[in-house]
């Protein structure tokens, strides 16, 4: 097969994804993510929240709930209801991801998020559940090792994943001919703990 770039391997991910189902959202940035999930917890929680949405009191409330938190104790709040009061005082159980009838969640995907933090960074595709974060795909041009790949998204970890990405489950690494996967720890990764995709 020819020389494939990472812009062309990212556009035919995208195009499979959104063949398969998965929303095509656009998100430049940390503002955006974070609109899109308060849009996004506002829809899936639709009949808890009796059609009236979060408001901004009520959303910081949830996201400084929610908020850094390691990447494990991330990982339990998905499964998690968590009752936030209202501003009339009463309180409702928003749920972050249904893991018991998981086809009524919504999924997105998004390419090219910047997040600042001491430097500027640009995450290759990220599949958003109800909004977070929970798959992150680097990708390399066709040829290239994919270790490459696994080295970025270890420099990532040390620097910017935060704010919602802080929920990322699973890296996925890829260079167009053989694609590798991990779990998120708060543990240091080794590149022979990576799976290859079958």
């Amino acid at each position: 097969m020819g020389i494939q770039s990472e812009h062309q391997l990212e556009a035919r991910l995208i195009e499979q994804l959104t063949l398969n189902g998965y929303k095509n959202v656009a998100i430049s940035n940390e503002a955006d993510l974070v609109a899109n999930f308060r849009d996004q917890i506002n829809h899936h929680n639709y009949k808890e929240l009796q059609g009236k949405p979060l408001s901004d009191v009520e959303f910081d409330r949830l996201l400084t709930r929610i908020s850094g938190k390691s990447v494990f104790n991330s990982s339990k709040i998905l499964r998690e209801k968590h009752n936030i009061q209202r501003d009339d005082g009463s309180i409702v159980y928003i749920e972050l991801f249904n893991s018991i009838d998981w086809c009524k969640n919504s999924f997105q995907v998004t390419q090219q998020v910047t997040m600042k933090a001491k430097r500027e960074v640009r995450y290759d595709v990220s599949i958003l559940i109800n909004g977070l974060p929970l798959v992150q795909i680097e990708l390399k041009r066709r040829g290239v090792d994919f270790k490459e790949a696994f080295h970025q998204v270890e420099r990532y970890r040390r620097e910017p994943f935060s704010s919602l990405f802080r929920f990322i489950q699973i890296f996925v690494i890829s260079n167009g001919i053989d694609t590798k996967y991990y779990a998120n720890s708060d543990l240091p990764f080794m590149f022979s703990h990576t799976f290859y995709w079958s």
